[in-house]
């Protein structure tokens, strides 16, 4: 009997393949545990027809999270903080206040675990700091610290 695996079965298949198997274990196994279903071509039509839709909508997401980026380019996020006579902040400048700062500036909300900072900053002056959306969204934001009059 062919079946179209719905989920991984190990030793058998991965999502989406059509396998060969005995007609007991078909009955008695993969189908009750809904693992996978009979392959008629009802049933491959819908799974294509899936697949499609998600190949879809992940290229919609990842069209959405390249916008962003481009928009980070050429702009300067300026931050005014507090500072001692050395540079250094009385406190840091963290994922979230970039965040903040993003929407207050420019309008463009970023989460701030999309911000990627090795560590806070602490110092006043001019840093660069990758902005990560997806695999393919990876840009650049050019963020200027500054001391508080």
């Amino acid at each position: 009997m062919k079946i179209l695996l719905l989920q991984d079965v190990k030793k058998l298949g991965k999502s989406g393949e059509i396998v060969e198997v005995s007609d007991g274990y078909a009955k008695n196994f993969i189908i009750p545990k809904k693992l996978g279903r009979e392959a008629t071509k009802q049933v491959q039509n819908e799974w294509a027809q899936k697949k499609g839709s998600e190949a879809n909508r992940k290229e919609q997401e990842r069209l959405a999270a390249i916008e962003p980026v481009s928009q980070l380019k050429d702009k300067v996020v300026v931050l005014k903080e507090k500072a001692g006579q050395d540079g250094r902040l009385f406190g840091s400048v963290t994922a979230k206040d970039l965040s903040e700062a993003m929407k207050k500036q420019y309008g463009v909300e970023i989460d701030r675990k999309k911000i990627n900072l090795k560590d806070p900053i602490r110092a006043v002056g001019n840093y660069s700091v990758e902005v990560k959306l997806q695999a393919e969204a990876v840009g650049q934001m050019i963020v200027q610290i500054e001391p508080q009059a």
